[in-house]
């Protein structure tokens, strides 16, 4: 036999030496064992009205939902919850909410958190909802008031991680919207993760995303010959907020709805989450590759999460 050792025989015996000696130092720690602490369903864009079965469509949803085997310790409405109240008078969208009101009895004692969708919004297309601004449920009162709000942005802890809801809808031109934070909503939430201990794991959930690729297939950019992503569509701002976001790497998700479609982008250590609608094509059927549905939100001790988009399975009235 030769005295020198082959190629192979060194590959070989090497595979069986200790990490430690192999690299000189000390062998690489056992991954830490991580704990799931809580599971959200993510409700978003259910659009509910009276036509179309979306009543229907709303209760299958949430038994879907909280029949799981492994049940959701918490709800989180992501807003567009009725179909519109942007340009609808009282009347419709006061019956829209009872619509609303009347399904969400289904969903028991399970604890539900919401955030404010643009369709939410009373009246602030004047011109077609016959509002003058005056109202006492002008704009977002009348939501807030059915969410149980006194802010329309909050932030409170739960099961070792701090949730952040914003409002995206902000008022552009005389009767449309933008996706932003007012520079009031903004230093809120400066302060508010400033005096979020490190440690702590943040979830952010918004109703318009902050940072998404699926609106990029919203459009017809062939058509237009660009890539174009109007600004009621995601978040103009999100510079700034991811800047902020980078400044905090506690900041661990970013929940949102809007576009009914589902994607998920991972960018600076923030994973985006923009999930389906709960109504799909507003209660026609699917729209685009995503069927209507829900999201699973796992979070886990050592600020992870894991997330699925789940069928609920349901068929929609043909028109």
């Amino acid at each position: 036999m030769s005295k020198t050792l082959g190629r192979r025989t060194i590959l070989q015996a090497g595979a069986l030496l200790p990490a430690a000696l192999l690299g000189g130092g000390a062998a690489e720690a056992a991954p830490r064992k991580r704990k799931r602490v809580l599971r959200i369903a993510h409700l978003t864009d259910v659009h509910v009205q009276p036509e179309l079965r979306a009543e229907q469509g709303m209760e299958a949803c949430l038994r879907h939902a909280l029949g799981q085997k492994d049940r959701p310790d918490l709800v989180l409405n992501g807003g567009d919850s009725i179909m519109d109240g942007f340009a609808a008078s009282a009347a419709r969208t006061r019956t829209q909410w009872e619509v609303w009101d009347r399904a969400l009895q289904h969903l028991g004692r399970t604890p539900i958190r919401h955030c404010i969708g643009n369709h939410d919004i009373w009246g602030w297309a004047r011109g077609r909802s016959g509002a003058t601004g005056t109202e006492p449920l002008y704009g977002k009162k009348w939501a807030m008031e059915r969410f149980g709000l006194t802010q329309r942005y909050y932030s409170f802890d739960q099961a070792g991680w701090h949730f952040v809801a914003l409002d995206s809808t902000f008022p552009h031109g005389t009767d449309g919207y933008t996706a932003r934070l007012d520079d009031e909503q903004f230093e809120w939430l400066k302060a508010d993760l400033a005096a979020t201990p490190a440690r702590t794991p943040v979830l952010v959930f918004s109703h318009i995303p902050i940072l998404c690729g699926c609106a990029l297939m919203d459009g017809n950019n062939e058509k237009s010959g660009d890539w174009v992503i109007p600004g009621s569509w995601m978040h103009i701002d999100a510079r700034r907020i991811k800047d902020l976001f980078y400044q905090h790497p506690n900041v661990k998700v970013a929940l949102s709805g809007h576009i009914h479609l589902r994607d998920r982008l991972d960018y600076n250590g923030v994973t985006y989450l923009c999930n389906g609608a709960v109504s799909g094509a507003w209660w026609k059927g699917r729209y685009g590759e995503t069927d209507p549905g829900y999201g699973l939100v796992d979070l886990y001790s050592d600020g992870t999460v894991e997330s699925r988009y789940v069928n609920y399975g349901w068929t929609a009235e043909k028109v």
